[in-house]
């Protein structure tokens, strides 16, 4: 026994010294500073380059033409009559990564290829790139994972990671993702969203949320019905939909600088949407450790003392002030 022991040392050493390699990795970023923010240099926030004006050094450009196909029309390859697979909702990517991914503010990948891989709560484990593309095919598009070797997430991850070309690691461009709101001092109000639905939204989105469908997909997503994005999608989270509202919608008309809808409208349109019915998904593996689920997240159970419509709809002071 002896023996054997001492033949296998050097691996025991290996393991312990992965093991406490990734632990340290793992911890370190439960626990990173605030990233620091980028912008591009003719801009004061981040700027996507084009691939049909920047240059392309270093990557395969047929690959990310691809990628940005494939994000742009996802429901060509991989909806109801996809030409690769059957196994999502027709929506695509850019449905929530507004212009595959390059609007600033617009939920756009500015921040992916810097930040990623990284330590996510919601799974409680180091998630790549591929993980988080997956996680979206689950959640938003309701559907099934893609080969993580396969040409198509390749040509997707390339892509991803050619927008965030230059950026430093840990670092967070400036209009990248989707910007937070200020808290509202009362709960946000479905009711009131219902009415601001209507003037607003309905034109585009229609009277039952149930979105404009083309050929290749959604010209105009379905906002909630069982086309829609799953109770495990990232944007069912109030601050998240309501940030995005404000910037972008109603679209081509708001913009970051020039919204159509206040703060609190923003806030009200999420709630309706939110609270609408929408296809589900088992979430008993998400928030391993539930005190770190977002102030905001929809579902228990919780850490604190606060009811599953506090989370959901707010107001959030007292949650964020330690729980009851």
């Amino acid at each position: 026994m002896k023996n054997a022991w001492k033949e296998n040392l050097p691996v025991y050493l290996l393991f312990i010294t992965i093991t406490i390699v990734v632990t340290r990795g793992v911890i370190g970023a439960m626990n990173e500073p605030p990233l620091p923010v980028y912008a591009s240099p003719n801009a004061d926030h981040w700027v996507a380059p084009s691939l049909y004006i920047d240059g392309t050094e270093g990557f395969d450009r047929t690959e990310l033409i691809y990628g940005e196909e494939l994000i742009a029309h996802t429901s060509r390859y991989f909806g109801p009559n996809g030409n690769i697979a059957h196994i999502s909702n027709g929506m695509n990517c850019q449905n929530c990564h507004l212009q595959a991914g390059t609007k600033a503010w617009g939920n756009n990948y500015g921040a992916v290829y810097s930040t990623y891989p990284k330590f996510r709560a919601r799974s409680g484990s180091v998630e790549s790139i591929s993980k988080r593309v997956n996680d979206c095919f689950n959640r938003s598009l309701n559907g099934e994972a893609i080969d993580t070797a396969g040409k198509e997430m390749k040509a997707m991850i390339a892509y991803i990671s050619w927008l965030g070309r230059g950026i430093n690691r840990g670092v967070k461009p400036v209009g990248s993702g989707i910007t937070e709101l200020p808290l509202l001092d009362r709960a946000a109000n479905p009711a009131t969203g219902a009415m601001l639905y209507t003037t607003k939204c309905e034109s585009c989105h229609g009277p039952h949320g149930e979105g404009v469908r083309t050929s290749t997909g959604y010209l105009y997503p379905p906002l909630w019905g069982v086309n829609s994005f799953n109770n495990g999608a990232g944007l069912l989270r109030l601050s998240k939909l309501a940030g995005f509202i404000r910037d972008n919608m109603p679209y081509n008309i708001a913009t970051h600088e020039s919204p159509v809808l206040s703060d609190a409208e923003a806030w009200d349109v999420a709630a309706f949407i939110c609270t609408q019915g929408r296809p589900q998904k088992d979430l008993h593996n998400d928030w391993p450790n539930i005190s770190k689920k977002p102030f905001d997240h929809p579902f228990g159970p919780y850490a604190d003392g606060f009811s599953e419509r506090e989370h959901q709809l707010g107001p959030y002071q007292g949650i964020l002030a330690g729980g009851k």
